[in-house]
């Protein structure tokens, strides 16, 4: 096994470009199938890391994508221009997605502009390691709660009425959802709530034949 690189850490949101190495998120090796040909998906967190692999996944599988992100916007035109090559359409949509009305505006321009929205990508999130619970302020807890989890059901809330039946909606969560994290504490805690959002939507979309499922990497990139 090849050594892992140094831990790395910068100001949030951060930049792709800096990290060294750079995450292998290009998804150059992977050959579509054209399973998604015709459709439209919305990827938050889209620009870099997890969020451009999927993007780009989707974009080799024959989607148009939208992709939203808070301003990295050198990583996103990164990740609108990778799609494109790929002969479909790309989206960004800058912005903060931790303001409720910014999560509706989205969803909206996503179906003005491209037409259609099949899948929800909830992707995007925020975090900050801390030596202890007291390291953590109401303003910083908060926030990463508005990020991490609020502006998932906000999506999703606001995508359903376009949603088809038989859509799909797929959640980021983590493995520190699962077993915790004593640098992650909030941050662990918004991933918890993404899994147990995504069983009780499961169970609620059901009779729309809505499929929604949660991915919980065990390594993630600066997302």
């Amino acid at each position: 096994m090849p050594d892992s690189p140094p831990a790395q850490q910068q100001t949030p949101p951060g930049d792709t470009g800096a990290m060294d190495p750079e995450p292998r998120d290009e998804m150059r090796g992977y050959r579509g199938r054209d399973l998604l040909a015709g459709t439209v998906a919305l990827v938050t967190g889209g620009d870099s890391g997890i969020g451009r692999a999927v993007c780009v996944a989707f974009a080799k599988e024959g989607a148009d994508v939208a992709l939203a992100y808070l301003d990295e916007h050198a990583d996103a035109e990164h990740t609108a221009g990778l799609v494109r090559a790929e002969g479909r359409r790309c989206l960004t949509l800058p912005g903060d997605l931790g303001d409720a009305g910014h999560c509706a505006e989205v969803v909206r321009r996503t179906v003005e502009e491209l037409g259609r929205l099949d899948t929800v990508v909830n992707n995007i999130a925020t975090q900050e390691p801390v030596d202890a619970l007291t390291d953590i302020d109401d303003d910083a807890w908060l926030r990463t709660f508005e990020v991490n989890i609020h502006s998932y059901f906000r999506v999703t809330k606001a995508a359903l009425e376009h949603l088809p039946d038989g859509g799909a909606i797929v959640n980021t969560g983590s493995i520190n959802g699962l077993r915790g994290n004593k640098s992650l504490i909030d941050y662990s805690a918004t991933k918890g709530a993404v899994q147990s959002l995504t069983y009780s939507l499961a169970q609620s979309l059901t009779p729309r034949g809505i499929r929604v499922n949660c991915v919980a990497p065990v390594r993630c990139g600066r997302r």
